[in-house]
Order: structure tokens, then C-alpha cells, then sequence
């Protein structure tokens, strides 16, 4: 179980504490994930890495060292699960600029992979924080292949994601709402029906 901050003011001192400044974006979503799942909202999940194991240490069942590993095959995306009976795959990057997200970030079997989530008739989609400007963007893969396919850049300007993006706003519980977004793109006349 995970022990969330009871008050706004708990909240806002763990959000400027110096100890927790290098809290990584993965961990803030796996929190929100977490809170999903506690709220049976949602079961969404973190994949692992595949790697194959080439040498471990036994010195006891329980203290095995892993001393050598290499990656099996190309990972695919970050997180997988599913939502009000939706399938949802996403890619979770950083980035320190302030102007633009680097496409050499992203990985064409990454993408050919969100592409086939699409045609499947799941949800695929990235999930870019722009971590100088504290700003986090919900990206449809639909928004990613017409902007690539217009585009000779190299990176995706921030202005692409404030106008064909979604901005995700930090909130108290869960940490990163997307969501709310999902709802708001996929579900909206079930929501008003």
C-alpha cells in the first residue's frame, strides 16, 4: 500500500523538499498507477525489461547476484493495461529542454508498436514531462504520425504539444491525472450519457 500524503500541505512540502527534487518521472507515474489500482479505477502497469540472464552468483536462494545480462529483444513501451474495458499502451520520456522533445528519445519499433495498439483498437500514446518547465503532455500516437509525417525536424517543438497535446497537471491524488485525458478524449458521451 502506498502511504499518500493526507493533507495539501503534507503534499506541497514533499513537492518542494531538496531530498525529493530528483524523484523520476517513471516513479511519479507508477504512484498514480498504484493509486488506480488501490482505487479499482484501473490496472495499468509498468513492463518489464526482457533480458536474458548469462551469469548469476548463488551464494543462497535468497541472495542470488545476477553478474552478467543482456537484453533479449527490443523493448516495446513503457506501460500497458486496461480501462473501462479499453486497452491503453504508452511510452513515458523526459526531457531538460524547454523548446523541444528530441525524436532520437523514441525508437521506431516504439512507435510501430503504438501504431499497431491503434489499429487494434486499443489506446496508444505518449506521456512527455518537460522537466525545466515542470509541464507534462499527453501526446496521441494519432498527433505523433501526423506531425512526423509533415515534419522534417529532428524534435518535436513544445508549441506541437501545447496545441495538439494535453497537458497533464500535477494534482494531490493520483500525481498525474492522464486519465482524466483518456476520459475526456475516449469516453465522453459514455461519461454524459
Amino acid at each position: 500500500m502506498v502511504n499518500y500524503p493526507t493533507t495539501k500541505k503534507e503534499f506541497v512540502k514533499i513537492l518542494t523538499s531538496n531530498s525529493n527534487r530528483g524523484i523520476s518521472f517513471e516513479s511519479d507515474i507508477n504512484t498514480t498507477n498504484t493509486y488506480y489500482l488501490d482505487e479499482n479505477i484501473a490496472l495499468i502497469y509498468k513492463k518489464p525489461t526482457p533480458i536474458k540472464v548469462i551469469d548469476v552468483d548463488f551464494k543462497s536462494r535468497k541472495e542470488a547476484l545476477i553478474r552478467k545480462a543482456v537484453f533479449s529483444t527490443p523493448s516495446t513501451t513503457d506501460y500497458n493495461g486496461i480501462y473501462k474495458g479499453k486497452y491503453l499502451d504508452f511510452e513515458a520520456k523526459e526531457t531538460k529542454s524547454k523548446t523541444s522533445f528530441a525524436l532520437s528519445n523514441l525508437h521506431n519499433h516504439q512507435i510501430k508498436h503504438l501504431l499497431a495498439v491503434k489499429e487494434h483498437g486499443g489506446i496508444g500514446f505518449l506521456l512527455v514531462r518537460f522537466t525545466t518547465l515542470n509541464m507534462v503532455f499527453l501526446y496521441q500516437i494519432e498527433s505523433f504520425i501526423i506531425y512526423f509525417n509533415n515534419n522534417n525536424r529532428k524534435s518535436i517543438p513544445i508549441e506541437e504539444f501545447k496545441n495538439n497535446g494535453y497537458i497533464v497537471k500535477e494534482e494531490f491524488n493520483p500525481r498525474y491525472n492522464y486519465l482524466k485525458i483518456i476520459d475526456s478524449i475516449y469516453f465522453k458521451e459514455e461519461d454524459n450519457g
